[in-house]
């Protein structure tokens, strides 16, 4: 009995691309191995700017500066949970939640945004988004709730770090941080519920959530410096050496150059510090301020105060892109009545309004601060 003739596997299009990529590498290694080499030299060599602005500190003119970042980071997380153990969160709860129905929206939009002060973004909405359907909230007022939940910072750390940096300089920091953080939380709702997201309707919650945790204080306390050193080591510093690494490879080819610019014109009309908002939008808000801290406490006139201003006010965000583009509509599509489109359309919109909102903190109102 003869086998009937095994079918031929065929080519798949992943397939073409890697036989493509084999011999653009051996003609490269043929024509070109120093092209190859100092890609790959050009990634490492930018990428370990993450590890000296995070963990090994720096040399400049023959001294040693130690770099304190990473332990800021660890210690602000700790410092956030024990407030947020201690009814910050609740107490932020309480205050903020009524000011929505008076603009005739569900009190519950605001809920993920001042959660997202102490917590975490990807938290405030697998927590709130429930909490959003439970209060009956329409779709646009869930678009509400994510575009306002993206004027906040997503860690305690950016904060901690934005608070050090804009201090050396001599800025008066509590205006700032209200119109950074607190005074989107009253305007986003009513203003997008007049202009673009009109299906609404005034709810009042009849019972708000608690978000205090009932842990231990020792608990609490270890938990939350292990929890701040998986933030760095987990999640800032991988990310940040993943774009840092691709940035250095594009700065050897020249593709980077023209790309920044771009970015450094864009920020610097909105008075914005060019290197921290390009870190906040494509990296992480919270290297961004890790490496503004740095800087300005090793010269504190390196940075004007009122580029400091602009880039603090951008990094109190939803940014990067990664968390813009995936994780919001990720999360928001498996919680909420919105699928991933309508929540990255939020997020987006969210995102432009604070760039926007940033640029005229610090180009029109520095004066004030300073």
């Amino acid at each position: 009995m003869t086998n009937p003739e095994e079918k031929k596997r065929e080519i798949t299009k992943i397939e073409y691309v890697g036989i493509t990529l084999v011999v653009l590498s051996l003609v490269g290694l043929f024509f070109k191995p120093a092209l190859i080499a100092g890609v790959f030299d050009a990634m490492v060599t930018n990428a370990y700017i993450i590890f000296k602005t995070f963990l090994f500190g720096n040399w400049n003119n023959g001294v040693w500066s130690p770099s304190t970042v990473g332990v800021a980071i660890i210690v602000s997380v700790m410092v956030g949970r024990i407030l947020e153990r201690l009814g910050f969160t609740d107490a932020l709860i309480r205050i903020f939640v009524p000011f929505t129905r008076l603009f005739g929206v569900n009190s519950a939009v605001v809920i993920p945004a001042v959660y997202n002060i102490l917590g975490d973004i990807n938290a405030a909405g697998r927590i709130a988004g429930p909490i959003l359907i439970k209060a009956g909230a329409t779709k646009d007022e869930q678009k509400i709730a994510i575009a306002t939940m993206v004027q906040s910072q997503q860690s305690f750390s950016t904060f901690m770090l934005g608070l050090l940096a804009m201090t050396t300089v001599g800025i008066k920091v509590f205006p700032v941080i209200f119109l950074a953080m607190f005074l989107p939380l009253i305007i986003m709702p009513p203003l997008l519920r007049f202009t673009i997201y009109r299906q609404t309707k005034a709810v009042k919650l009849d019972e708000l959530p608690h978000f205090t945790p009932k842990t231990a204080a020792l608990p609490t306390i270890f938990g939350a410096a292990r929890e701040g050193a998986e933030l760095l080591f987990l999640l800032i510093i991988p990310a940040g050496v993943v774009i840092y690494a691709i940035i250095g490879g594009l700065d050897f080819l020249g593709y980077w150059a023209p790309v920044k610019g771009a970015l450094t014109a864009m920020l610097t009309a909105l008075s914005i510090h060019p290197e921290t908002g390009i870190l906040s939008i494509l990296v992480s808000p919270t290297l961004a301020m890790g490496i503004l801290k740095s800087t300005v406490a090793a010269n504190p006139a390196a940075i004007s105060p009122q580029l400091v201003i602009g880039s603090f006010v951008l990094a109190c965000s939803g940014f990067p892109f990664s968390v813009i583009f995936g994780q919001i509509p990720a999360v928001w599509a498996g919680c909420t009545d919105l699928n991933e489109k309508e929540a990255m359309g939020a997020a987006v919109l969210g995102a432009l309004l604070k760039l926007l909102s940033a640029g005229v903190v610090a180009g029109l109102l520095f004066r004030f601060f300073i």
